[in-house]
Protein backbone atom coordinates (compact mmCIF):
# COMPACT_ATOMS: atom_id res chain seq x y z
CA UNK A 1 0.00 0.00 0.00
CA UNK A 2 1.44 3.34 -1.08
CA UNK A 3 1.54 6.44 1.14
CA UNK A 4 0.91 9.78 -0.61
CA UNK A 5 2.45 12.15 1.92
CA UNK A 6 1.29 15.40 0.32
CA UNK A 7 -1.92 16.13 -1.58
CA UNK A 8 -4.57 18.82 -1.98
CA UNK A 9 -7.62 16.68 -2.72
CA UNK A 10 -9.98 19.40 -1.49
CA UNK A 11 -8.89 21.63 -4.41
CA UNK A 12 -11.49 23.08 -6.78
CA UNK A 13 -10.11 20.96 -9.63
CA UNK A 14 -11.86 17.93 -8.10
CA UNK A 15 -15.26 19.47 -7.47
CA UNK A 16 -16.91 17.43 -10.23
CA UNK A 17 -15.43 14.01 -9.43
CA UNK A 18 -13.73 14.08 -6.00
CA UNK A 19 -15.27 10.84 -4.70
CA UNK A 20 -14.43 8.97 -7.90
CA UNK A 21 -10.88 10.32 -7.90
CA UNK A 22 -10.32 9.21 -4.30
CA UNK A 23 -11.83 5.81 -5.12
CA UNK A 24 -9.33 5.42 -7.98
CA UNK A 25 -6.50 6.10 -5.55
CA UNK A 26 -7.76 3.34 -3.26
CA UNK A 27 -8.06 0.96 -6.21
CA UNK A 28 -4.45 1.71 -7.22
CA UNK A 29 -3.18 0.69 -3.81
CA UNK A 30 -2.95 4.05 -2.06
CA UNK A 31 -3.43 3.16 1.59
CA UNK A 32 -2.68 6.49 3.28
CA UNK A 33 -2.88 10.14 2.21
CA UNK A 34 -1.94 13.30 4.10
CA UNK A 35 -3.97 16.22 2.79
CA UNK A 36 -2.61 19.70 3.38
CA UNK A 37 -4.71 22.53 4.80
CA UNK A 38 -2.60 25.64 4.35
CA UNK A 39 -4.82 28.71 4.93
CA UNK A 40 -8.18 29.82 6.29
CA UNK A 41 -10.07 28.32 3.35
CA UNK A 42 -8.33 24.95 2.93
CA UNK A 43 -7.91 23.94 6.57
CA UNK A 44 -11.65 23.31 7.11
CA UNK A 45 -12.05 21.46 3.80
CA UNK A 46 -9.01 19.32 4.59
CA UNK A 47 -10.44 18.37 7.98
CA UNK A 48 -13.73 17.50 6.28
CA UNK A 49 -11.90 14.98 4.09
CA UNK A 50 -10.36 13.33 7.15
CA UNK A 51 -13.83 12.87 8.60
CA UNK A 52 -15.18 11.42 5.37
CA UNK A 53 -12.33 9.00 4.58
CA UNK A 54 -10.63 6.79 7.15
CA UNK A 55 -7.34 6.65 5.21
CA UNK A 56 -6.94 10.42 4.76
CA UNK A 57 -5.06 12.39 7.43
CA UNK A 58 -4.33 16.10 7.71
CA UNK A 59 -1.49 18.55 8.04
CA UNK A 60 -2.54 22.06 8.96
CA UNK A 61 -0.49 25.23 8.79
CA UNK A 62 -0.07 28.56 7.06
CA UNK A 63 1.48 28.72 3.60
CA UNK A 64 4.16 31.38 2.98
CA UNK A 65 2.24 32.78 0.02
CA UNK A 66 -0.62 33.56 2.41
CA UNK A 67 1.56 34.77 5.29
CA UNK A 68 0.35 38.36 4.96
CA UNK A 69 -3.22 37.22 5.66
CA UNK A 70 -2.44 35.40 8.92
CA UNK A 71 -4.05 37.11 11.92
CA UNK A 72 -3.16 36.85 15.63
CA UNK A 73 -6.12 34.46 16.02
CA UNK A 74 -4.91 31.96 13.44
CA UNK A 75 -1.95 30.46 15.29
CA UNK A 76 -4.05 29.52 18.36
CA UNK A 77 -6.63 28.07 15.95
CA UNK A 78 -3.97 25.89 14.32
CA UNK A 79 -2.75 24.83 17.76
CA UNK A 80 -6.25 23.77 18.76
CA UNK A 81 -6.71 21.78 15.55
CA UNK A 82 -3.37 20.04 15.99
CA UNK A 83 -4.80 18.26 19.02
CA UNK A 84 -7.21 16.32 16.81
CA UNK A 85 -6.33 12.65 16.31
CA UNK A 86 -6.08 12.78 12.52
CA UNK A 87 -3.97 15.95 12.35
CA UNK A 88 -0.45 14.54 12.07
CA UNK A 89 1.80 17.48 11.10
CA UNK A 90 2.05 21.26 10.85
CA UNK A 91 2.37 22.42 7.27
CA UNK A 92 2.91 23.32 4.70
CA UNK A 93 5.05 26.11 6.07
CA UNK A 94 8.22 27.78 4.84
CA UNK A 95 9.35 30.41 2.36
CA UNK A 96 8.37 31.15 -1.23
CA UNK A 97 10.61 33.63 -3.06
CA UNK A 98 9.29 32.65 -6.49
CA UNK A 99 5.81 34.16 -6.24
CA UNK A 100 6.67 36.63 -3.46
CA UNK A 101 2.99 37.23 -2.71
CA UNK A 102 3.82 38.04 0.93
CA UNK A 103 6.68 40.23 2.19
CA UNK A 104 9.73 38.12 2.98
CA UNK A 105 10.02 39.35 6.55
CA UNK A 106 6.37 38.39 7.12
CA UNK A 107 6.99 34.95 5.60
CA UNK A 108 9.95 34.44 7.94
CA UNK A 109 8.00 35.53 11.02
CA UNK A 110 5.07 33.22 10.24
CA UNK A 111 7.48 30.37 9.48
CA UNK A 112 9.30 30.81 12.78
CA UNK A 113 6.07 31.04 14.77
CA UNK A 114 4.86 27.75 13.36
CA UNK A 115 8.16 25.96 13.97
CA UNK A 116 7.94 27.09 17.59
CA UNK A 117 4.39 25.76 17.77
CA UNK A 118 5.55 22.42 16.38
CA UNK A 119 8.27 22.26 19.03
CA UNK A 120 5.70 23.03 21.73
CA UNK A 121 3.39 20.26 20.48
CA UNK A 122 6.09 17.78 19.44
CA UNK A 123 4.77 17.54 15.87
CA UNK A 124 6.68 17.15 12.58
CA UNK A 125 6.58 19.97 10.05
CA UNK A 126 6.05 19.95 6.29
CA UNK A 127 8.31 22.45 4.53
CA UNK A 128 7.48 24.46 1.42
CA UNK A 129 10.67 25.87 -0.06
CA UNK A 130 10.70 27.66 -3.38
CA UNK A 131 13.83 29.53 -4.42
CA UNK A 132 14.72 30.12 -0.75
CA UNK A 133 17.06 27.25 0.09
CA UNK A 134 19.59 29.11 2.24
CA UNK A 135 17.03 31.06 4.25
CA UNK A 136 14.90 27.97 4.86
CA UNK A 137 17.89 25.99 6.12
CA UNK A 138 19.08 28.89 8.27
CA UNK A 139 15.68 29.32 9.93
CA UNK A 140 15.31 25.58 10.53
CA UNK A 141 18.71 25.57 12.20
CA UNK A 142 18.13 28.73 14.24
CA UNK A 143 14.75 27.51 15.48
CA UNK A 144 16.15 24.04 16.33
CA UNK A 145 13.63 22.32 14.09
CA UNK A 146 15.68 19.11 14.27
CA UNK A 147 13.91 18.41 17.55
CA UNK A 148 10.75 17.52 15.63
CA UNK A 149 12.01 16.99 12.06
CA UNK A 150 9.58 16.54 9.22
CA UNK A 151 9.47 16.64 5.44
CA UNK A 152 11.15 18.69 2.77
CA UNK A 153 8.15 18.62 0.46
CA UNK A 154 8.68 18.17 -3.30
CA UNK A 155 12.39 18.70 -2.86
CA UNK A 156 14.01 20.79 -5.60
CA UNK A 157 17.33 21.74 -4.06
CA UNK A 158 20.87 20.46 -4.44
CA UNK A 159 22.43 17.46 -2.74
CA UNK A 160 24.34 19.88 -0.51
CA UNK A 161 21.06 21.34 0.70
CA UNK A 162 19.55 17.88 1.08
CA UNK A 163 22.48 16.80 3.28
CA UNK A 164 21.90 19.78 5.56
CA UNK A 165 18.21 18.89 5.84
CA UNK A 166 18.96 15.21 6.49
CA UNK A 167 21.32 16.34 9.22
CA UNK A 168 18.43 18.20 10.85
CA UNK A 169 16.20 15.13 11.07
CA UNK A 170 14.20 15.78 7.89
CA UNK A 171 12.91 13.32 5.32
CA UNK A 172 13.20 14.20 1.64
CA UNK A 173 10.06 13.81 -0.45
CA UNK A 174 9.77 13.53 -4.22
CA UNK A 175 6.85 13.65 -6.61
CA UNK A 176 6.04 13.85 -10.31
CA UNK A 177 9.14 15.80 -11.41
CA UNK A 178 11.37 12.72 -10.96
CA UNK A 179 9.51 11.21 -13.92
CA UNK A 180 10.37 14.15 -16.21
CA UNK A 181 13.13 13.54 -18.75
CA UNK A 182 14.75 16.92 -18.08
CA UNK A 183 14.65 16.71 -14.26
CA UNK A 184 18.34 15.96 -13.79
CA UNK A 185 18.94 17.40 -10.32
CA UNK A 186 15.98 15.79 -8.49
CA UNK A 187 17.00 12.40 -9.85
CA UNK A 188 20.62 12.91 -8.80
CA UNK A 189 19.55 13.93 -5.30
CA UNK A 190 17.08 11.07 -4.95
CA UNK A 191 19.82 8.61 -5.90
CA UNK A 192 21.81 9.74 -2.84
CA UNK A 193 19.04 10.07 -0.25
CA UNK A 194 19.10 7.08 2.15
CA UNK A 195 16.11 4.80 1.69
CA UNK A 196 15.07 5.22 5.32
CA UNK A 197 14.68 8.99 4.81
CA UNK A 198 12.84 8.88 1.48
CA UNK A 199 9.15 9.71 0.98
CA UNK A 200 6.75 9.84 -1.97
CA UNK A 201 4.06 12.40 -2.78
CA UNK A 202 1.88 13.67 -5.59
CA UNK A 203 1.15 17.31 -4.59
CA UNK A 204 -2.09 16.63 -6.48
CA UNK A 205 -3.63 18.38 -8.37
CA UNK A 206 -0.22 19.85 -9.28
CA UNK A 207 2.96 18.35 -10.80
CA UNK A 208 1.42 15.35 -12.51
CA UNK A 209 3.99 12.71 -13.48
CA UNK A 210 4.78 11.64 -17.02
CA UNK A 211 2.75 10.78 -19.14
CA UNK A 212 0.20 13.13 -17.53
CA UNK A 213 2.55 16.10 -17.24
CA UNK A 214 0.66 19.38 -17.58
CA UNK A 215 -2.67 17.77 -16.74
CA UNK A 216 -4.51 17.47 -13.44
CA UNK A 217 -2.66 15.24 -11.02
CA UNK A 218 -4.34 12.79 -8.64
CA UNK A 219 -3.24 10.44 -5.87
CA UNK A 220 -3.62 7.31 -8.00
CA UNK A 221 -0.68 8.50 -10.11
CA UNK A 222 1.72 8.07 -7.21
CA UNK A 223 2.48 4.57 -8.46
CA UNK A 224 4.27 6.20 -11.40
CA UNK A 225 6.39 8.17 -8.92
CA UNK A 226 7.15 4.97 -7.02
CA UNK A 227 8.21 3.19 -10.21
CA UNK A 228 10.56 6.01 -11.16
CA UNK A 229 12.04 6.20 -7.66
CA UNK A 230 12.58 2.44 -7.55
CA UNK A 231 14.45 2.52 -10.84
CA UNK A 232 16.68 5.36 -9.65
CA UNK A 233 17.39 3.60 -6.33
CA UNK A 234 17.97 0.22 -7.96
CA UNK A 235 15.37 -1.64 -5.90
CA UNK A 236 12.06 -3.31 -6.73
CA UNK A 237 8.91 -1.22 -6.78
CA UNK A 238 7.42 -3.34 -4.00
CA UNK A 239 10.45 -2.76 -1.77
CA UNK A 240 10.46 0.96 -2.47
CA UNK A 241 6.76 1.22 -1.60
CA UNK A 242 7.16 -0.85 1.55
CA UNK A 243 10.07 1.27 2.81
CA UNK A 244 8.60 4.69 2.00
CA UNK A 245 5.24 3.76 3.51
CA UNK A 246 6.94 2.59 6.72
CA UNK A 247 8.97 5.81 6.79
CA UNK A 248 5.85 7.96 6.52
CA UNK A 249 3.86 6.00 9.11
CA UNK A 250 6.75 6.23 11.55
CA UNK A 251 7.17 9.98 10.98
CA UNK A 252 3.48 10.78 11.33
CA UNK A 253 2.88 8.29 14.15
CA UNK A 254 0.01 6.46 12.44
CA UNK A 255 -0.79 2.81 11.82
CA UNK A 256 0.49 1.29 8.57
CA UNK A 257 -2.18 0.38 6.01
CA UNK A 258 -3.15 -3.30 5.95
Amino acid sequence: MIFDTHAHLDADQYDNDRDDMIARAKQEGVGRIVNIGFNRETIPTTLQLTEQYDFIYAAVGWHPQDAKDMTPDDLPWIEELCRRDKVVAIGEIGLDYHWDTSPRDTQARVFREQIRLALKLGMPIVIHNRDAHKDVVDILREEQAAEVGGIMHCFSGSWETAKLCLGMNFHISFGGPITFKNAKQPKEVLAQVPLDRLLLETDAPYLAPHPYRGKRNESSYIRLVAEAAAEIKGVSVDELIEITTANACRLFGIQPPS
